[in-house]
């Protein structure tokens, strides 16, 4: 039975990264409609970011991870504006085809680093005796991001059902043209999707990178590996994401 427990427990930290992988996907379908094939390089980025800024410049790993989630934020609002705020009104495939584009560019950038070819792993932080209850176990590190995922999505769902920025999101992708006629900017509307979503894949990223290492092609992969969780979930639904992963993480275990 406890064998049993543990496998569920696997399975729920397993989806758990899943669901915050496909938040980011999540985001930005939500306003604009459009499958960001570029996110898993945005994942990747967040957590060498962060790597870079606790190892390289020594700042404390919590500030690393916020300044991380601010720094993708702008990265990939300037993305939007650069390369897809033109593409607005274009057919929907065009602007896909852009961003399997930028996914590319992007591995070409990494690539270039030592982050592209190379292991890394973030320095210990955490005690690293695993939690135990009745024969089923549990790291710290696990823990810790299994608690800080549910802590996001949390936030994000607050964020599109409450905030004002996330009711406009919500119109927008109902009619772009109605909310336009009630003076709600889509174009601001779209650059806030992709910085939100940028901000919620470097959080990704970093728990991701903390219970598995970090390697670039693990952690850009998880932009493809959770689509199956955005379409069993819903394209549009935070709350079918988080249960999709879940599910996902649980089969994969059970498997």
């Amino acid at each position: 039975m406890s064998y049993f427990f543990q496998i569920v427990v696997s399975g729920i930290v397993v989806g758990s990264i899943y669901a915050l992988a496909a938040l980011g996907l999540v985001l930005v379908y939500k306003s604009s409609r459009v499958a960001n094939f570029a996110h898993g390089q945005i994942i990747a980025a967040g957590a060498f970011i962060t790597y870079f800024l606790t190892v390289t410049v020594g700042i404390p790993i919590f500030f690393a991870f916020i300044a991380s989630m601010i720094i993708t934020f702008f990265l990939a609002m300037s993305v939007e504006r650069i390369f897809l705020r033109r593409l607005i009104g274009e057919p929907i495939i065009s602007v896909i085809m852009v961003t399997i584009g930028l996914g590319s560019i992007l591995d070409g950038l990494i690539y270039l680093t030592p982050f592209g070819s190379e292991n890394f792993s973030f320095p210990a932080f955490l005690p690293q005796e695993p939690l135990s209850l009745g024969g089923v176990s549990i790291s710290w590190t696990q823990l810790v991001g299994v608690i800080i995922t549910f802590i996001l999505i949390g936030g994000f769902s607050w964020f599109f059902k409450k905030s004002t920025v996330g009711i406009s999101m919500r119109a927008v992708s109902d009619d772009q043209f109605a909310s336009m006629s009630v003076g709600i900017s889509v174009p601001k509307v779209f650059g806030l999707a992709w910085a939100t979503a940028g901000l919620s894949a470097a959080a990704a990223g970093c728990i991701i990178g903390n219970i598995t290492g970090l390697n670039f092609d693990t952690l850009h992969s998880f932009g493809i590996v959770v689509f199956p969780v955005i379409i069993l979930g819903g394209l549009d639904s935070i709350l079918g994401a988080v249960v999709a992963g879940i599910i996902m993480g649980l089969i994969q275990q059970f498997a």
